[in-house]
């Protein structure tokens, strides 16, 4: 486990945080590289924390840790689960870091140009998948608007260019401890 993550006593609440933030992380990998399990647990063997996440059924039981999922399986994932999941997600950030660079370099194009995201083929894909899984598997408001949507499914690709790069693992460690005490 990295030891240069800074380890805090978290309440119950910060850890719910937590535990959500990473579930949308990762979901928002998922959009867009069309990473599942598989590539997860492949990444965490390489981690040497397959003692955490051995197998698809414990990777499950930790993403059905968030708040956020429908039907929630467990109800606390702890300190060490939760910095498992933040090296494993930053690993394969990583490794798709050119996926993640060209996504972002093409929403700035647009933006710049004020053209919705959607009219570029990788962004409308990745909205589109972000989107569908986000309903699929969230509980969420039922009123969440599809702009709303499309906003945290951008905003998640932003942050997924930080903890692909150099200090990635630290930087998404200390955003969601900051999340996590804004959310107190």
């Amino acid at each position: 486990m990295d030891s240069s993550l800074p380890t805090e006593n978290l309440t119950p609440t910060q850890l719910s945080s937590i535990k959500a933030q990473l579930d949308l992380i990762l979901l928002a990998l998922e959009a867009l590289t069309g990473l599942g399990s598989e590539a997860m647990l492949a990444a965490a063997k390489e981690l040497r924390l397959d003692t955490v996440l051995s197998d698809r059924v414990s990777l499950w039981r930790l993403r059905q840790a968030s708040p956020l999922r429908k039907g929630q399986g467990r109800k606390k994932l702890d300190v060490d689960e939760a910095r498992a999941l933040v090296l494993i997600a930053c690993k394969l950030a990583s490794g798709h870091q050119a996926q993640i660079r060209q996504a972002v370099a093409r929403l700035e194009q647009l933006s710049a140009k004020h053209e919705p995201p959607y009219r570029a083929a990788l962004l409308g894909d990745y909205l589109d998948s972000f989107s569908n899984t986000y309903q699929e598997r969230m509980e969420g408001d039922a009123n969440i608007s599809p702009q709303a949507l499309s906003d945290l499914a951008l905003r998640l690709l932003v942050d997924l260019l930080f903890y692909s790069g150099t200090g990635g693992t630290r930087r998404l460690w200390l955003a969601l401890l900051d999340r996590s005490q804004e959310n107190q």
